[in-house]
């Protein structure tokens, strides 16, 4: 089944930039890309503040009318309550927030999130019109045990377990032994990866789904591999970690069809 996908090039800022840092590179980044024509709508291009900045990024998108996605990093399970320092999914809906991070390999590794809890953060993020951005990968341990496939699918197979077939979702396939270490996945490992994910989507959801959901790849993505990546036919796109911290990097990650046929 062919289907158009729109690459998603997404910058993961992590725990960088205050409100005001974040209006500065907004900005920046905003006039670095009106040559690339971005606008056409070749490329979307998103970005993942912490949350002290969304707001602020929000209303700078708006003002300005900058074409760039919002996201957040994390949500709640919960809708509301005592649950000190958690982040309802229905905040981020009303800060315009089109995509949430569920999932990251930091998350699970620093705060126990079991495969269980991000399917509960999955559903919480459906439930309030957000598009979750569901990050799976395996250690390098766990890759010499298990195969390069393995712990991928069996945490995507959880995470999409109450999923209805029409929900839009992202799927982004991180091996955790190439996040901010400098080592990369070469091209033909995240395609086997990425291919695998998306025969999950189809099992789960169904051929259509899986036509037109994009799973991007991430780990120490730069400018200079960007493009290899892009010439798998199932890789669509990026989570970008520190390179998206740096205008011109990002931008040029960004503007990866202008320098090189895809």
């Amino acid at each position: 089944m062919a289907v158009e996908r729109t690459p998603l090039i997404a910058g993961n800022w992590k725990m960088n930039l205050d409100h005001l840092q974040a209006v500065a590179f907004v900005q920046k980044l905003h006039w670095t890309l009106k040559d690339a024509k971005h606008e056409d709508g070749s490329v979307e291009v998103a970005v993942f503040p912490p949350f002290t900045d969304i707001r602020t990024v929000q209303t700078l998108l708006d003002a300005d009318k900058i074409p760039f996605s919002l996201g957040a990093q994390d949500l709640s399970t919960q809708d509301s309550g005592a649950y000190t320092g958690e982040i309802s999914g229905a905040f981020l809906s009303k800060l315009d927030c089109g995509y949430v991070i569920i999932g990251h390999s930091e998350r699970r590794q620093y705060h126990g999130e079991t495969d269980e809890i991000v399917a509960a953060k999955v559903q919480a993020a459906l439930k309030h019109g957000l598009t979750p951005v569901i990050c799976v990968g395996e250690t390098l341990e766990q890759r010499e045990e298990s195969g390069p496939t393995a712990v991928s699918v069996a945490q995507l197979e959880v995470a999409l377990a109450s999923v209805p077939a029409d929900a839009e979702i992202v799927v982004a396939y991180e091996p955790v032994w190439a996040i901010g270490t400098g080592q990369v996945a070469s091209p033909e490992q995240a395609q086997e990866v990425c291919a695998a994910l998306r025969e999950v989507i189809a099992s789960k959801l169904g051929d259509e789904a899986a036509a037109r959901t994009r799973v991007l790849y991430g780990g120490s993505v730069k400018a200079a591999n960007i493009a290899s990546f892009m010439r798998e036919p199932d890789v669509d796109g990026a989570l970008v970690g520190g390179a998206s911290l740096v205008v011109d990097e990002f931008a040029a990650i960004v503007r990866y069809q202008k320098h090189v046929g895809v």
